[in-house]
């Protein structure tokens, strides 16, 4: 039965729920007394969705603490092992996949190297659904008990009612890939267990903002510098994150031209790809052989050589360019949107880390208008390497609170005429 605003008594129950869940999982341990002001629920509405909840074996007992003159207050807890997520980084240099209970304490991790520049879609499926199989192998988990595998991958993440997910990954070569269907066709998973795919740059703010340097802001912008750039903004209206192709921005015209193919994007001076790119063309060294991860440490050594070693001009000099083109990029970003927080994460963020950081900083702040600028911090993510996983796994663990901890309704079936074909035709006989 409907009220009047359209919400009927399930509605209800689930929001309660879900209103529970989350402020345990952020705040909690917190006991039945505290769960009233937070939630904003009555104590008798409290008791009730608690013991609903612990019914289903999703939230447990906790310890307890003293009260004041009355008897110790019962704290509870989300129970870690009642619910588990799959989280993927289809990434510049691999695809990695790794298992998480409820918490997000990791349980097992698969890794597959990606050889450069080749981002065959079914090869990418292929790790993927090996990936799966060997963490839920090494876990001992059933697949049914998944509550949902959430992936992050390159480009613009499209959600169609006939084929669901569909990338569109221009620098990697993906035309409108129904990567969801694919997966889901000779899945090794349940119906009722989804995939969950969005940008890699969205679920990597997603982490930070969630258990991450973000924690707290409103407006924050979270960029992901790997191979190339990309970046999520968070705001009030944008909550959960929203991704911006913000390494195809262009700084030059008539410039360098991009893996996506235009000429002058800031990814084709600002990520690690370009990056080696222009120190191979002005004479660095790279050993033949190295994939980009070891070039670029092999950079950072020869431009920030340890004791008294001399510096190499060439790699020091493409190092400073490069943070000049970042910070001007971070400085467009500044001004459109105005952001509190500024996280740069990513495999190679997080390789040039604090040395480069300053400069990067310096020239965003000159480059930007004084009056957002003197509002923004700009620093470096603390997830590590592994925030893109995490984000993907948070996809379908919040879907998980919105539903109140209900799991989802099947998957339904999607047809892939063509691609099905194609993939059968490649597959080994």
């Amino acid at each position: 039965m409907a009220g009047r605003n359209g919400r009927t008594v399930r509605d209800l129950r689930r929001a309660n729920r879900a209103a529970v869940l989350q402020r345990l999982y952020f705040d909690g341990p917190l006991s039945r007394f505290e769960l009233g002001p937070v939630t904003g629920l009555s104590s008798g509405s409290v008791s009730n969705v608690v013991a609903d909840l612990v019914a289903d074996g999703l939230v447990e007992e906790a310890g307890s603490v003293d009260s004041d003159g009355g008897r110790p207050r019962t704290l509870l807890r989300v129970a870690p092992g009642s619910g588990h997520m799959i989280g993927v980084d289809v990434g510049e240099t691999r695809v990695r996949v790794e298992l998480f209970d409820l918490t997000l304490t990791e349980l097992a991790r698969a890794e597959r190297p990606l050889t450069p520049q080749r981002y065959e879609v079914e090869v990418i499926v292929d790790h993927i659904r090996h990936g799966i199989a060997e963490v839920l192998d090494a876990a001992g988990l059933a697949p049914e008990r998944l509550l949902g595998v959430g992936i992050g991958v390159p480009g613009i993440v499209e959600r169609t009612p006939d084929r669901g997910a569909v990338v569109h990954g221009q620098t990697i070569g993906w035309d409108a890939v129904p990567l969801e269907a694919l997966l889901r066709t000779g899945s090794p998973l349940p119906d009722t267990v989804p995939y969950v795919i969005d940008n890699g740059a969205k679920t990597l703010g997603q982490a930070e903002m969630w258990f991450g340097a973000g924690r707290g802001a409103r407006n924050a912008v979270v960029v992901l510098f790997g191979s190339g750039v990309g970046a999520s903004l968070v705001t009030p209206e944008a909550d959960q994150g929203r991704a911006v192709e913000w390494g195809h921005l262009t700084v030059r015209v008539r410039g360098r031209r991009c893996r996506c193919g235009a000429l002058g994007c800031l990814e084709a001076y600002a990520g690690a790809e370009s990056l080696l790119a222009r120190w191979r063309e002005e004479g660095g060294r790279i050993p033949a052989g190295t994939d980009e991860e070891t070039a670029l440490t092999a950079m950072l050594a020869a431009a920030y050589p340890a004791g008294d070693g001399e510096p190499d001009p060439v790699a020091l000099a493409v190092l400073e360019e490069t943070a000049e083109y970042l910070g001007a990029g971070l400085s467009d970003l500044i001004n459109l949107f105005q952001p509190e927080r500024i996280l740069i994460g990513g495999w190679a963020g997080l390789a040039l880390g604090s040395r480069f950081l300053p400069a990067v900083r310096r020239h965003a702040l000159s480059y930007a208008l004084r009056h957002p600028a003197g509002k923004v911090t700009v620093d470096l993510g603390r997830l590590g390497p592994d925030a893109v996983t995490v984000g993907a796994a948070i996809l379908p663990l919040a879907d998980f609170f919105a539903r109140g901890g209900r799991r989802p309704d099947p998957a339904p079936e999607s047809p892939l005429p063509a691609w099905r074909t194609a993939l059968q035709e490649r597959a080994p006989r």
